[in-house]
């Protein structure tokens, strides 16, 4: 790894293992105060035979660490054995703890993360002030890293309650969107969205990458899909549905279940990822099963990013879907028509429809009948709507 490329941990470390070599212990590590409890997060040792390991914990009232942050021990002893405090903990003889530093880490606003520790099991009688004002100059420094990963644990807890009430609570909605051919203005099909009810009000896709961020990404996408697919038989037979799924969701294999049941040739999966996929062939061979029983593969965003060409060329979809930002002024931007062209001559010598998505003008739709384009959807035709929209005929 590259001095640019390193992370918070591995400064942290590096903090460690200066001052462990610097007063000659034979361990260094930072506890975190928690529940009652010594978490020891980082650790440096000289040897393997040191009983601490990262993850490891004990009760803070048994330690040393808390005896050194309320006063009752020193920050700096040159023999554990010489203390009457040190001589109550099981750890003094039992280690035994001979020599020991140890100051508090402390968070910008005032509260105690831990300890920045060392220690060896031998007496040195070298230790001296210097030594315990270099400590507090590395608690300091690592202090700084710890905050923002402190901050980012938060962030994370946060997140996951948040999400984890959403799924339980089923927060969310699913809309309809119409997807019109253009040859005759009949509506063929209806593309499920996910709309969130919660708060704080944020778009689907800042929900969606929240999720994957704490490892919900799975749980949520086909939470939404099964929700989606309840209303497929409501819908007139000769139209589909289509489904947005990730390239991690596919490969989860999870669909097949999900699916299990429905008619796939009424359904059709939007890939929905705007970074690269790094095994096309192993998505291939998950969707199989659900290709042969009818599933038609689309490609999403169509002109967004590099992604999406990948995507095309890898999949070789059955349909090619070009993103809002391609369309919109396309009737005005040559660039855009240029690169929409280019997609559908490119969709015709491959076999593959293609779907323009975000009209919002006639100026538009023109453009996209004139470079022949099969399908389109967007605000001109008709917004996403609940079901029960669609049922009673009164389509926004």
């Amino acid at each position: 790894m590259s001095p640019n490329h390193r992370t918070a941990d591995d400064m942290v470390l590096d903090a460690l293992h200066s001052m462990r070599t610097l007063v000659g212990m034979e361990v260094a590590f930072i506890s975190q105060f928690k529940d009652g409890r010594r978490i020891f997060r980082y650790v440096d040792p000289l040897g393997c035979d040191i009983p601490i390991r990262v993850g490891g914990s004990d009760p803070l009232e048994d330690s040393y660490c808390q005896r050194v942050v309320d006063g009752r021990l020193p920050e700096l002893f040159q023999d554990a054995m010489q203390l009457a405090e040190a001589r109550k903990l099981p750890a003094t003889a039992a280690v035994p703890v001979g020599a020991h530093l140890s100051v508090p880490i402390r968070l910008s606003d005032g509260g105690v993360y831990g300890t920045f520790c060392c220690f060896s099991r031998a007496a040195n009688c070298a230790l001296n002030a210097r030594d315990i004002d270099t400590m507090r100059c590395f608690a300091d420094i690592t202090a700084k890293f710890i905050e923002q990963q402190v901050a980012e644990e938060k962030r994370r807890e946060e997140l996951l309650a948040r999400h984890t009430a959403v799924l339980n609570a089923e927060c969310y909605s699913i809309v309809y969107q119409p997807i019109m051919r253009i040859a005759d203005g009949k509506v063929v099909g209806y593309e499920a969205l996910t709309r969130f009810l919660a708060e704080p009000v944020r778009t689907p896709d800042v929900w969606f990458d929240e999720a994957s961020e704490i490892g919900l990404q799975l749980t949520l996408e086909l939470a939404v899909i099964a929700k989606a697919l309840r209303s497929l038989t409501l819908f007139p037979e000769d139209t589909y549905v289509s489904i947005n799924a990730s390239p991690a969701t596919i490969l989860s294999g999870a669909l097949d279940e999900v699916f299990s049941g429905y008619p796939c040739e009424r359904l059709m999966l939007e890939v929905t990822e705007h970074s690269s996929v790094n095994d096309y062939a192993q998505i291939m061979k998950a969707l199989d099963p659900l290709r042969r029983r009818g599933l038609r593969l689309a490609v999403d965003d169509a002109g967004a990013g590099y992604a999406s060409f990948r995507h095309i060329l890898e999949l070789k979809p059955d349909v090619i879907k070009l993103d809002n930002s391609l369309i919109r002024q396309i009737d005005s931007n040559t660039g855009h028509r240029a690169l929409a062209a280019a997609l559908v001559r490119f969709a015709q010598e491959t076999g593959s429809m293609v779907v323009a998505e975000g009209v919002e003008t006639e100026a538009e739709l023109a453009i996209l009948r004139e470079l022949r384009v099969d399908k389109v959807q967007g605000y001109l035709l008709g917004r996403p709507a609940p079901i029960e929209t669609f049922l009673s005929g009164r389509v926004a």
